[in-house]
């Protein structure tokens, strides 16, 4: 991707080019020359904007709200919409190995090259510019931020639901683990007594998919 393209999705001109394409590249296409410290400065710099931007706007909100709405915010899946949103994934440089397992839509890749964007954004430019992309980027997810229980993710929620009738916890269980160690799939079952509920979910990682399933058990309680 070229300056010119990075404007037109973005709003941001990069002065230096060559900073735009080392954010884009990922570790297996170079391993000398790659996205890996911009991603560590990025991720940085996007929780001090959005930690900023939230203990303003949520005036009401104490640590323990702050800190989740930030997580929610700043999480991988979050991240991966927001550079599905602008095609990031079309001009990520990968190597041929993750090209044919389509890393491209893999949320990974395209969060931490989007964590490397940005800090390749904040070298280019300064704080003022960087946070002026991130509130763009960002402005869909920010407008839809959930307050009180809503922050609360599906395993806390489904917990707190038995806990409040005296019933037993929820059970999980990992059903399958499949794919290598570097791009595993996890597959897990959650299940509760009363009512009698099962479901399944799926994720990178066991706790995605343990919260996926839970999340399915909610919806089956209409909650």
């Amino acid at each position: 991707m070229n300056a010119d393209k990075f404007l037109a999705l973005t709003g941001y001109q990069f002065r230096q080019q060559v900073l735009l394409q080392q954010a884009l590249t990922h570790r297996s296409f170079s391993r000398n020359s790659n996205n890996e410290r911009l991603e560590f400065l990025g991720d940085s710099v996007l929780n001090l904007i959005i930690s900023n931007h939230i203990y303003r706007r949520f005036t009401d909100a104490d640590e323990g709200d702050l800190s989740r709405i930030r997580a929610s915010l700043v999480k991988q899946s979050t991240l991966a919409q927001v550079a599905r949103e602008i095609n990031l994934g079309d001009h990520i440089n990968l190597g041929g190995g993750e090209l044919k397992s389509g890393g491209f839509r893999r949320a990974s890749i395209l969060s931490d090259a989007l964590e490397a964007v940005i800090g390749a954004i904040y070298l280019d430019s300064d704080y003022g510019q960087v946070e002026q992309v991130v509130m763009q980027l960002f402005e869909n997810q920010l407008d839809s931020v959930k307050t009180g229980a809503g922050l609360k993710d599906p395993k806390t929620r489904l917990q707190e639901y038995l806990q409040a009738r005296q019933q037993e916890l929820p059970l999980y269980e990992i059903e399958s683990t499949t794919g290598k160690s570097h791009s595993q799939l996890f597959t897990v079952s959650c299940r509760i007594e009363n009512p009698a509920l099962q479901a399944l979910g799926s994720g990178t990682s066991r706790k995605q998919a343990e919260q996926q399933a839970a999340q399915k058990l909610l919806d089956e309680l209409k909650l």
